[in-house]
């Protein structure tokens, strides 16, 4: 794709690696058959395809409408689109750039600025958060439909965590921000599964946000600011020879693995950021691993554990890239995986998506919902909290993170 970047963006960093991404992007428009707004919509601007050319016209320093923000705003960021392309196209990245100029160039009126500078604001911190949602849950039937849906149900405690210092083996375990409010008990489970190969897995408490909330939001520098106050905090143990830092929620997992990238140029902190990008792993990265030593643990008497539907996140399967490794730990368990259509696309749930673009949102949930439910599971399982809450909001049948099936099938 020829570019002539505009004089504000071509010397940046920014728009160097924009420019290199529009010229491997040849317009095949393989991209539009697995996008969930192109599907739902049908606009040309709603898919990838068009999106990169709206991207191309603001870098070129054509006017910033409101049409352009609205198109970029409904892309559901689900990568997707990466899978698909045979060109490589980062289409992901691009998208960030484009988005954060469309920030700064185009004020968005108060009825969109301040539910996104809440969201900024409370996701993020935990001691906010949780409040906040026991508060909600307090409140519920007083409280509108479309915000009374948003509250998931009040789940069990944590589990108990196995005992400090009994494996030679150590990984750190990122807490989150709005994880231990919501589902605590899938951290505890993970550990108590490790524990049982042998892994001492610990959380830091100096950790906080990944700095998806931020990042996605066009808080890019706050976002940033989140990842280094993670690094200051995880560095010790690095330099203490931890074997990874595992992201028990997909999304968060992604983030993670994109520090090398998002903090490439910070002289201070472009190394260790790729350092920690390098240890992240999915906890069925590290499960899989231990396979021969798993196998053994799971209990002999599976009778009763009933059919189960996998939903896997966009995260994990587009962006981590990690396709078919749970399935088959889940079956190895001995659950037997009803089929999912359209597997590859995205629930709806994509981080904030669903609080600020709810129509699509619905729909997208309510096809993914009809997929999961169609070969009549008792239970879905999936990879990462805001498809799990997202999902268990419109559905009958318990959502589970699948870590949590696996401490409970561990004899």
């Amino acid at each position: 794709m020829d570019t002539r970047l505009a004089d504000f963006i071509r010397d940046t960093p920014a728009g160097q690696e924009a420019e290199a991404i529009l010229r491997t992007c040849v317009h095949c428009g393989f991209c539009t058959a697995t996008c969930p707004t192109y599907q739902l919509l049908g606009d040309e601007l709603d898919g990838p395809r068009g999106r990169i050319y709206l991207i191309k016209q603001v870098l070129e320093g054509q006017p910033v409408t409101e049409k352009t923000r609205s198109h970029l705003d409904r892309c559901l960021t689900c990568r997707s689109c990466e899978t698909t392309c045979p060109s490589g196209v980062k289409y992901g990245h691009l998208l960030d750039i484009g988005r954060q100029v469309v920030e700064e160039e185009l004020q968005r009126p108060l009825s969109e600025a301040l539910p996104r500078l809440l969201l900024r604001e409370v996701l993020p911190r935990p001691a906010i958060f949780g409040p906040a949602i026991q508060l909600g849950r307090m409140l519920r039937p007083l409280l509108p439909n479309v915000l009374a849906d948003k509250l998931p149900p009040t789940q069990p405690a944590a589990g108990p965590w196995p005992a400090k210092g009994r494996q030679q083996r150590r990984m750190l375990v990122l807490a989150g921000c709005v994880q231990p409010t919501l589902a605590p008990n899938i951290n505890a489970a993970t550990a108590r599964v490790l524990d049982r190969l042998g892994i001492e897995l610990f959380e830091e408490a100096k950790a906080g946000c990944c700095g998806a909330v931020r990042f996605h939001l066009n808080d890019q520098e706050r976002a940033r600011d989140d990842m280094r106050r993670n690094i200051d905090a995880w560095w010790p143990h690095v330099e203490a020879g931890i074997e990874a830092i595992v992201a028990t929620a997909s999304g968060c997992g992604v983030q993670l693995r994109d520090y090398g990238h998002a903090l490439a140029d910070d002289p201070v902190y472009a190394e260790k950021a790729a350092k920690i990008s390098a240890l992240t792993r999915d906890p069925s990265e590290v499960v899989a691993a231990e396979r021969e030593s798993l196998l053994p643990l799971f209990r002999k008497n599976t009778a009763d554990l009933g059919k189960l539907a996998f939903h896997s996140p966009c995260t994990l399967q587009h962006g981590l890239k990690i396709r078919g490794v749970i399935e088959e730990l889940l079956q190895a368990a001995g659950f037997e995986l009803t089929p999912v259509a359209d597997g590859h696309l995205c629930c709806g749930s994509a981080g904030t998506y669903s609080v600020l673009q709810a129509k699509l949102s619905l729909q997208l949930k309510s096809n993914k919902l009809g997929a999961l439910t169609a070969g009549g599971p008792a239970q879905i399982a999936t990879a990462n909290i805001g498809c799990l809450t997202h999902l268990q909001a419109g559905s009958t049948i318990p959502v589970r993170h699948w870590i949590e099936l696996m401490d409970e099938v561990i004899a």
